[in-house]
């Protein structure tokens, strides 16, 4: 599966986009990097698996999305019926964008009551969050390889 897709290097820049882009928007909000005064990454200690949770969400999110992508463009045909590969995609790394930086506590902040137990609930089960988050991401990979399996049969 893996050969098919990242053989076209479109799918190969998409996995790259996404990667990048998945990956700098959950440290930023995780605090785990930051922008002012220059650009500066910290990791505070005891936070080192939510870290490793990040780069992992990022990394299977950007194998992911171009298979399920490269599925649907690639391997459709009229009158076939496709799965949901890429909701299971979407909905993992939701859930892995989970932490609570500074731009969520102020959005969350703005809806009262509900935001402070929003924001304790996020707080109290970040880790646990991204760990679904990954098995969610996982549970998707398994899938698209069973599609792909199914659908390339020669």
């Amino acid at each position: 599966m893996l050969r098919m897709v990242f053989s076209d290097a479109r799918f190969s820049a998409m996995a790259a986009a996404v990667f990048a882009v998945l990956a700098f928007a959950l440290l930023f909000m995780s605090e785990y990097i930051f922008l002012e005064p220059y650009l500066v990454g910290h990791v505070p200690r005891d936070s080192e698996l939510g870290l490793a949770l990040i780069i992992l969400i990022a990394a299977m999110s950007a194998v992911a999305i171009p298979a399920n992508v490269y599925r649907v463009v690639m391997l459709s045909s009229p009158g076939r019926k496709m799965g949901g590969g890429i909701a299971g995609s979407a909905l993992g790394t939701a859930a892995g964008a989970c932490s609570c930086g500074p731009v969520g506590f102020a959005v969350i902040s703005t809806f009262g009551t509900v935001g402070a137990t929003a924001t304790a609930f996020l707080t109290e089960y970040e880790l646990p969050l991204r760990i679904a988050s990954a098995c969610i991401l996982a549970l998707t990979l398994v899938t698209t390889h069973r599609s792909f399996s199914a659908e390339c049969r020669f």
